[in-house]
C-alpha cells in the first residue's frame, strides 16, 4: 500500500504569508493515517540517534524527507551512509538528494547531537518510547522532536492548546489570563506557541497557577523567537517543555510558523481560539484541530472588533463550541475535576472608600481622570484607591492611565 500523501496546508488559498483568509479555508477532518503509513514504532531509545539528529539537521531535507529514509532502510545510520542511486529509490528528489549529499561532508552526526545538548536539549524518535502517543495519530507527525524540559510534559492526558492573536485586546489579555489559569489550576497542561500576544499570556497564566504548560517553537532550540521571550522562555522548561521539530541551527521564518501548528493542535484534546483576526494563524491551528479530530472551542468576542471575526465565525459555522469559562471547556472535553479545584480565587472585597472606585472597574479600560469625575474625588485621591486596589487584585493598570478589573464577571455574573 503506498504511503499517504502528508497533510500540507493549501498556501494558495491562504494568502501571501500562509495564514487563512477565511473561515471556509478549515476543512472537514480527513480520515486518520493507517498503520502503514508510517513505520510502526519500536518502542526503544534508537541506537542510531545522533544520525536521526544528522538528518535533521541537513538544511533542505524536510520532515517527509526524514519518513522517506526511515522507510527506506533498516537503520538511520545505513540511510546517513547510502549512495545516490539508493536515495533516488528511497524517494528523494534530485535537489534534496544534492543538499544531502553536499551537507554530509560537513556534519558529523555525533558533533550535530553534541550541539543539540549544548542547548540543554534532547531528541526523542519516532521510535522512542517517550515520543508522545497523541502526536503519532495526527496525518503528518515529525519523526524527531528536539526537547527541553519535562519530556513528560508532551504526553499528559489532560492537556488543552490556547491560541490567538499576537495583537491581543485588553479583552483577550483578561480572557486568556482568566481561562488558561483556571485550567492550570485543574491540573489541565496548557500548550501554545509562545508568541507574543495570546500566546505568552497563556503560558505565563499556567505557570503562575503553578501548572505545566508545553510551548511549541516554530524555531530550532538555538533560537528564542521572539527574542524579549527569552525569561518566559527559561521559566516554561523549568516548568513544563518547549518543543520543536526544527533543527538547532533554524531561525524564524514564515513558513515555519504555520506548519509548527500541527504539533500544537496534535499534542492536545483540544483547541481554544481567544481571539482571531480572519487572516490569522489561529485559524491554522483551528483547521489543523478539525483534521486531527480534535475539539475546538471559540471565545465570543466583540462584533464591531476586527480582531474577532475568526472566533466569532468558528462559532457561527458550527466549527467551534463557544466557551467562557473553564468549566465549559472542561465538559466540552468531558473532563470531571474536584469542585474544588475549580473554585474561584479567594474574594477580597473593596472597603467603603474604594467602592466608588471598584464598581466602575471591568473588562474596559478605564481612565483615571473618568473615574475621579464619576465618584466625584480628587484625581490624587483616585490614585492612592487605585494602587490599593492593584494590592488586593481588584484592578490592573494598562498604561496610559487606564485600569481594567482583572477577574471582570461575564455578562450576566453574580456579581460580587
Amino acid at each position: 500500500m503506498a504511503a499517504r500523501r502528508p497533510y500540507r496546508p493549501n498556501v494558495a488559498r491562504m494568502g501571501r504569508r500562509g495564514y487563512a483568509t477565511s473561515v471556509s479555508d478549515i476543512r472537514p477532518a480527513v480520515e486518520p493515517a493507517g498503520d502503514l503509513d508510517f513505520p510502526a514504532p519500536t518502542g526503544r531509545t534508537p541506537d542510531d540517534l545522533a544520525y536521526w539528529v544528522a538528518l535533521n539537521a541537513v538544511r533542505g531535507i524536510s520532515s517527509g524527507a526524514v519518513w522517506a529514509l526511515r522507510r527506506a532502510f533498516d537503520s538511520m545510520e545505513r540511510a546517513w551512509g547510502a549512495s545516490a542511486g539508493e536515495l533516488r529509490r528511497a524517494g528523494l528528489e534530485s535537489k534534496v538528494i544534492k543538499q544531502f549529499l553536499d551537507a554530509r561532508g560537513d556534519i558529523e552526526p555525533e558533533a550535530a547531537l553534541a550541539a543539540l545538548e549544548k542547548t540543554g536539549g534532547l531528541a526523542i524518535a519516532w521510535d522512542d518510547p517517550a515520543y508522545p502517543a497523541r502526536l503519532r495519530e495526527i496525518a503528518d507527525p515529525p519523526a524527531l522532536l528536539h526537547v527541553r524540559g519535562d519530556v513528560d510534559a508532551l504526553s499528559q492526558d489532560r492537556a488543552v492548546a490556547i491560541v490567538g492573536t499576537r495583537r491581543m485586546s485588553t479583552y483577550a489579555r483578561l480572557v486568556t489570563e482568566r481561562l488558561a489559569g483556571d485550567l492550570a489550576g485543574s491540573g489541565i497542561t496548557i500548550v501554545s506557541g509562545m508568541a507574543s500576544g495570546v500566546d505568552s499570556v497563556a503560558h505565563r497564566a499556567a505557570l503562575d497557577a503553578g501548572g505545566p504548560t508545553v510551548a511549541v517553537w516554530g524555531t530550532g532550540l538555538g533560537t528564542i523567537y521572539p527574542a524579549a521571550n527569552r525569561t518566559l522562555a527559561r521559566q516554561i522548561a523549568e516548568q513544563g517543555a518547549i518543543v520543536t521539530e526544527y533543527p538547532v541551527w533554524m531561525r524564524g521564518s514564515a513558513e515555519n510558523f504555520p506548519q509548527r501548528n500541527r504539533i500544537i493542535s496534535g499534542l492536545v484534546l483540544g483547541t481554544i481560539v481567544v481571539e482571531a483576526p480572519l487572516p490569522s494563524g489561529a485559524l491554522i491551528t483551528a483547521r489543523y484541530a478539525i483534521e486531527h479530530n480534535r475539539e475546538i472551542m471559540a471565545v465570543p468576542g466583540d462584533i464591531f472588533k476586527a480582531g474577532s471575526q475568526g472566533t466569532n465565525a468558528l462559532i457561527f459555522r458550527g466549527e467551534a463550541r463557544a466557551v467562557t469559562s473553564a468549566a465549559d471547556v472542561l465538559e466540552t472535553l468531558g473532563i470531571s475535576v474536584d469542585p474544588v479545584q475549580l473554585a474561584l480565587h479567594p474574594v477580597v472585597e473593596p472597603d467603603a472608600d474604594e467602592r466608588p472606585i471598584a464598581e466602575q472597574l471591568n473588562a474596559s479600560p478605564r481612565h483615571i481622570d473618568t473615574m475621579a469625575q464619576t465618584a466625584g474625588l480628587p484625581a490624587h485621591r483616585v490614585s492612592a484607591i487605585l494602587t490599593m486596589l492593584e494590592l488586593k487584585g481588584l484592578a490592573r493598570h494598562v498604561g496610559g492611565g487606564r485600569y481594567v478589573h482583572p477577574r471582570p464577571e461575564p455578562a450576566g455574573g453574580s456579581g460580587g
